[in-house]
Parts: C-alpha cells; sequence; structure tokens
C-alpha cells in the first residue's frame, strides 16, 4: 500500500476519534440540570466526560503505536456494549459501539499497511 492510502488511513482514524470524541462530550451537557448545588453539577459534568477522556486517551496511544490504539478503540467499544446491553435501543449500540468498532478496523489496517510483510505483496 502507498504512503498515501496508508497516510488518508491513519488521518482519516484520527479524525473520526476527535470527531467522535465531540460526539460524545454532548451528552455530558445532560448533567448541567439545576443541581442540590454548583459542586454536584462540575463532579456530574466531570463524570459525564469520562468517556471522551477514554476515547482521546485511546487516540493519543494510537498515535504513536496503531496497533495497540487499535485493540483499545475495539475494547472500548465491547465494553459499551456490555455495559449497555439490553439497556438502550439497538441504535444507540450502533451510534456509540460502531464508530469505535470502526476507528479501531481503521487503525489495525494502518498498522498492517505499514508492516515489512505488508511491502512484500506491494507491486
Amino acid at each position: 500500500m502507498n504512503d498515501a492510502k496508508r497516510s488518508l488511513l491513519f488521518w482519516g482514524a484520527t479524525l473520526l476519534s476527535v470527531l467522535f470524541a465531540a460526539f460524545i462530550s454532548i451528552f455530558a451537557m445532560d448533567a448541567l440540570e439545576e443541581g442540590p448545588n454548583f459542586w454536584s453539577v462540575v463532579v456530574a459534568f466531570l463524570i459525564h466526560l469520562i468517556p471522551t477522556a477514554a476515547v482521546l486517551l485511546a487516540l493519543t496511544i494510537a498515535w504513536r503505536w496503531e496497533a495497540i490504539g487499535a485493540v483499545i478503540f475495539v475494547v472500548l467499544g465491547i465494553v459499551y456494549l456490555v455495559a449497555a446491553w439490553g439497556s438502550v435501543h439497538w441504535s444507540a449500540y450502533a451510534m456509540i459501539s460502531g464508530p469505535l468498532f470502526l476507528i479501531g478496523f481503521l487503525f489495525l489496517t494502518d498498522r498492517i499497511a505499514s508492516t515489512p510483510f505488508a511491502h512484500a505483496f506491494h507491486r
């Protein structure tokens, strides 16, 4: 695979990760309802941002080690499936786990394309 295609895989996965982090950050706004006091609202908001932090941490790792990052993204998708099993509509699984699996696949494909083994089959 040439460098342009590898670059597209890597930057596509990176951009999708950032967009997904922004998307799930929107759900943290749910915590900004009126609470008993200011600090309880702040704590609830920060707790709602934990999934965003996990995605950004996975992206940071994938930036340097694509294969490890790919595994982390897939694990995050599986964790969501297990944690939310039976409590949400199937579309929620697709909207949250789907992008995580796709990002993991893109990082893994980029990593495989950069191995010496893959270069042996390149014309």
